[in-house]
């Protein structure tokens, strides 16, 4: 089974909707890069069924899909309401605390112990994705917060609070994510996605358990919080990929803010080569709706017009009732956009260390021959990746075909734009080396003869080291 090809990712979260494996066949087949696994819902059995189809799927077809556990992270709910939910009148005085109850309009539970300690006077609470609104008037410090209604309606059971003012001291990685962390690593995920980033902070003690772990897990810091706006150069530093939560992110923010968020976000990923993924309501009328809107059809196309290297599906494809044609259209749009108006070695701006200073100027030579010789690939041979991600943060419109020895990477570079992997462990002389690849990039149809192919590689090859090397070769 062939899959479609494009050069922008998409990312797509399975539940009930999608976890059938002809369905996600299917689904992988249609343009499906990465499968997102929700961990704020289902069980860790359910998970795991899911992961095992996954790679059986990889195992049966040449898909080399990648796999993204998204930890829940410090999500703040209330607890379970009166049946039918409380109604909250504007104006009207409410009590949130922190002992276990069945609220109503006089009181709320909140799952968040340290609640009364965090919130000061006059900050807004936040509930149900912003549709309702408090204002704190008095706090007693321990277990109750008096509030007045700012916004009202109806609150039912398990609504997510935000908030947007407060401080909050609860750890990024909660009990329950750590379990889950464990587990995902155990069960061989690729990529980690943190929730609710507040620092660099959050981001090294992740990584520190990953590497305890042995995992080659890479980590992404959703963000979708004020502070991390605050920090956001060091959390890009620090993480290796950054995901746009819109969804929290427009709830904690004013949202006429987070367009321009989205773009100098991604600006700011593609000029350290992290990559980038775009989350939130991408297509959400399709959960219900064959067809999405004039407006999401616009969206998902000016956010791979911004250059990100991936667009996210949620409720559209783990609940939604046309997954397979909810991919198709995304597939559509992105390809559309790619033959027509995408802007192809868009500028960046270069930020490294010393330490990369010599295979960075590889890179960034390789780019301007592949555009000055309208070369028709660029093939890089790399055991640590870090090659894949520095040509495709130039986004160039050449394809990237990657050759690597290192079978941990297959999966793991489906999330980079323009890229696609190969396993290739013939590592000899780097003359010999360069000839195969181009002729097994002759043999499988990816160039013709005459083209032209920038080739990168290290020197001498067997030592695997840095990339120092850039030969232009014309295929016989």
């Amino acid at each position: 089974m062939n899959k479609i090809q494009k050069r922008t990712k998409i990312v797509a979260t399975l539940g009930p909707a999608s976890s059938d494996k002809t369905i996600l066949t299917n689904m992988i087949a249609k343009g499906v890069d990465v499968c997102r696994l929700n961990f704020s819902h289902g069980s860790q059995d359910d998970h795991l069924k899911v992961i095992k189809t996954i790679q059986e799927i990889n195992n049966e077809h040449p898909f080399n899909v990648g796999i993204l556990a998204d930890l829940q992270g410090p999500k703040i709910r209330i607890g379970k309401m009166k049946e039918g939910g409380a109604i909250l009148v504007n104006g009207a005085e409410v009590e949130i605390t922190t002992e276990e109850l069945i609220g109503d309009e006089k009181r709320i539970y909140i799952t968040y112990e340290n609640f009364p300690n965090d919130v000061k006077e006059n900050e807004i609470i936040l509930l149900d994705d912003g549709k309702l609104q408090l204002r704190v008037i008095s706090t007693n410090h321990k277990d109750t917060v008096k509030c007045q209604v700012v916004h009202g309606g109806v609150l039912t059971s398990r609504k997510g609070v935000n908030l947007p003012n407060t401080k909050v001291s609860i750890p990024s990685l909660t009990e329950e994510d750590l379990d889950n962390l464990h587990f995902a690593l155990d069960n061989g995920a690729d990529w980690i996605a943190m929730s609710f980033v507040r620092s660099a902070e959050d981001i090294h003690q992740c990584k520190e358990i990953i590497n305890a772990k042995g995992s080659h897990a890479l980590v992404i810091a959703k963000i979708e919080k004020p502070e991390a706006i605050d920090n956001i150069d060091a959390i890009i530093e620090a993480t290796d990929a950054i995901m746009v939560a819109r969804g929290d992110l427009g709830v904690e923010m004013p949202m006429e803010v987070v367009p321009g968020l989205q773009k100098m976000i991604v600006q700011k990923c593609r000029d350290l080569s992290k990559p980038v993924i775009i989350a939130t309501q991408m297509l959400e009328s399709m959960i219900t709706t064959p067809r999405p809107t004039r407006a999401e059809v616009n969206d998902v196309a000016n956010s791979v017009l911004d250059g990100a290297d991936a667009v996210m599906l949620s409720g559209e494809t783990s609940v939604g009732e046309f997954p397979e044609i909810v991919i198709e259209t995304m597939a559509k749009v992105i390809t559309q956009v790619e033959r027509t108006s995408y802007p192809y070695y868009s500028h960046k701006d270069s930020i490294h260390a010393n330490i990369t200073k010599i295979p960075d100027a590889i890179c960034s030579s390789s780019i301007h021959l592949a555009k000055n010789t309208n070369a028709s690939a660029i093939a890089v041979m790399t055991s640590s990746g870090y090659t894949a991600f520095e040509i495709s943060s130039y986004r160039p419109n050449t394809d990237i075909y990657v050759f690597t020895g290192n079978k941990k990477l297959i999966n793991l570079l489906s999330l980079v734009w323009g890229v696609r992997v190969f396993v290739y462990s013939k590592f000899e002389s780097t003359d010999g080396t360069i000839q195969d690849v181009n002729g097994l990039l002759k043999e499988l149809n990816l160039v013709s003869p005459g083209q032209i192919v920038i080739n990168t590689a290290s020197t001498p090859l067997h030592q695997k080291g840095k990339t120092n090397t850039i030969r232009v070769s014309q295929l016989d």
